[in-house]
């Protein structure tokens, strides 16, 4: 069973070691506990429904309590202290882009708001219904989820919309193929998701980000359904995918949708090396990206985040004696975690870690092998359940991303930090940095921040403002984007004229009306109408 009010499945529990805990303690001081909510309790403040009735809705409280909220901290603050504020006054469960299409033309005839909704993994208020005079109806694709078609002459593969990681990748085993798109969310999120929020996965630079995989589709709108063809190449004018990449639901709901897939690898197998320090870390993965030596992921730890990664595995024995191996080499407290992926054929491989062992060595890094890639692979999709283990011990977390050009890598991933630390005021709070997807012009920086919680969820949700308010200024203005891989949702809203200036969100406020000329679709996410 899914937990109602956290992440993932209830019987997956991850709790933070105590050596784990205690390194907490050391930084940061006691956690806060506070009570949680029960679900009995919840439910009994859901309102009644005020929606007509149609056989395809269900509006009974708990479906609508588990549907009413997506993965960010102000969600999670919101399902475990039990003040939801707004429910979906029903959820919908089609099994076909026809059925898709009723319940819009339902929606438009009973004046009903529609939010789309897949995995409900959003950390950026994509699914939180709005305070609205209009009725609100949750449609969820969870029941269109099988593969549809396969091509293996073209390699594409069509599903619903529906379909999450596991899902998607099992159907795709049975055919010898796999997509390769492992976002965090990977357990829940779904296809639809994916493309609706423009997102990344861990070896996106194997497989690419989602807009390289997505090949067409089908989306119903409540102007009808709009089709996109499967071409390897276009000039036939603008590219009619890049308008529904990041779209949020605001044109429409993605109910099928093709993807290019790859055989499944021969190999596959993920490596650990450390930098001496911050900067030349820096500058050897931006040599791996330029150089283009086809590994399949790479990711840096700054100093703070290795040594916590470190810390939080609990081999506290094991750890000690590689921190002596690696001061014995010359590294010292500023070394910074190196982890790769190397996939492929025998002979692919054997040529990408010989290439990457150049650059380590000529970077001055040392090489560990793949006892800690293993660990890493391990607990790869395990991160989002660590929640649940910093929450029961006080704590808080949550985290922020950008992308930006490699000349502002350096400065951008420092003005994040001292954002969050020069919000926090007298909250004390560990901060820590990573870069996850490279490119030859630039990388993505993702931050995570812990900090104790208030003495009140009230409390806790107003740090949790300042640092987001302090850190979407200081990416602003580092000359990052808002999002690289989470998409805009209401979070993110009020930053994104600033990134692409008056006009460029005046176009996606044109296209939103156009699609969809009552507002009904997610409204409040990505864009606002002027008249609003």
């Amino acid at each position: 069973m899914r937990r109602w009010n956290g992440w993932g499945s209830e019987k997956n529990h991850f709790p933070l070691p105590t050596h784990g805990a205690s390194f907490l303690y050391e930084r940061i001081g006691a956690g806060h506990v506070l009570t949680d909510a029960s679900l009995d309790k919840v439910i009994a403040t859901v309102p009644d429904s005020r929606l007509p009735s149609h056989p395809l809705i269900h509006t009974d409280p708990e479906i609508r309590v588990r549907h009413a909220r997506g993965q960010s901290l102000p969600d999670w603050l919101a399902m475990r202290s039990g003040e939801f504020g707004v429910f979906p006054d029903g959820v919908a469960l089609p099994t076909s882009s026809g059925e898709v299409a009723e319940l819009l033309r339902w929606a438009e005839l009973h004046n009903v708001l529609v939010i789309p909704y897949g995995g409900g993994t959003s950390v950026a208020g994509h699914i939180t219904p709005p305070v609205s005079e209009r009725p609100v109806l949750t449609l969820s694709l969870r029941k269109m989820k099988q593969l549809l078609h396969f091509d293996p002459e073209s390699q594409l593969a069509t599903f619903g919309a529906g379909v999450n990681g596991p899902e998607l990748e099992a159907q795709l085993a049975q055919h010898g193929y796999c997509l390769g798109h492992y976002p965090q969310s990977w357990e829940l999120s779904t296809l639809g998701g994916w493309v609706a929020s423009r997102s990344s996965g861990q070896q996106s630079l194997r497989y690419g980000r989602i807009e390289q995989l997505f090949a067409g589709g089908r989306v119903v709108t409540p102007k009808g359904e709009l089709v996109i063809p499967t071409f390897p190449a276009s000039s036939a004018g603008p590219d009619l995918r890049e308008m529904l990449l990041g779209s949020e639901g605001r044109f429409g709901v993605l109910t099928e949708i093709t993807v290019r897939a790859t055989p499944l690898p021969e190999r596959e197998s993920f490596h650990v090396a450390f930098a001496p320090t911050w900067e030349s870390g820096i500058r050897l993965v931006r040599a791996i990206a330029q150089a283009k030596i086809p590994l399949s992921m790479v990711r840096l730890s700054n100093a703070v985040e290795t040594t916590t990664q470190l810390q939080l595995a609990g081999k506290p024995t094991l750890v000690a004696a590689l921190e002596k191996w690696l001061s014995l080499r010359g590294l010292g407290q500023e070394k910074c975690m190196l982890t790769f992926g190397v996939t492929g054929s025998k002979a692919a491989c054997a040529f990408q870690l010989k290439e990457a062992r150049k650059l380590l060595k000529k970077h001055a890094a040392i090489y560990t092998g793949t006892a800690l890639g293993k660990r890493w692979q391990e607990s790869r999709f395990r991160s989002p359940y660590f929640r649940h283990g910093l929450w029961e011990l006080g704590y808080a977390v949550d985290t922020f991303e950008t992308a930006c050009d490699w000349s502002k890598v350096n400065s951008l991933s420092q003005l994040m930090e001292s954002a969050i630390k020069d919000a926090a005021a007298s909250t004390p709070v560990h901060v820590f940095t990573h870069l996850s997807h490279i490119y030859g012009q630039g990388s993505s920086i993702y931050t995570t921040y812990i900090y104790p919680c208030a003495s009140t969820y009230k409390g806790t949700l107003n740090q949790w403002k300042r640092f987001k308010t302090a850190a979407s200024d200081a990416v602003i203005a580092g000359g990052g984007t808002i999002s690289h891989q989470h998409g805009v949702g209401r979070d993110h809203a009020p930053w994104l004229a600033k990134e692409k200036g008056q006009l460029a969100v005046e176009t996606l406020n044109h296209l939103a009306q156009h699609f969809d000329p009552r507002q009904q679709l997610n409204t409040g996410c990505l864009v606002n109408n002027k008249d609003e």
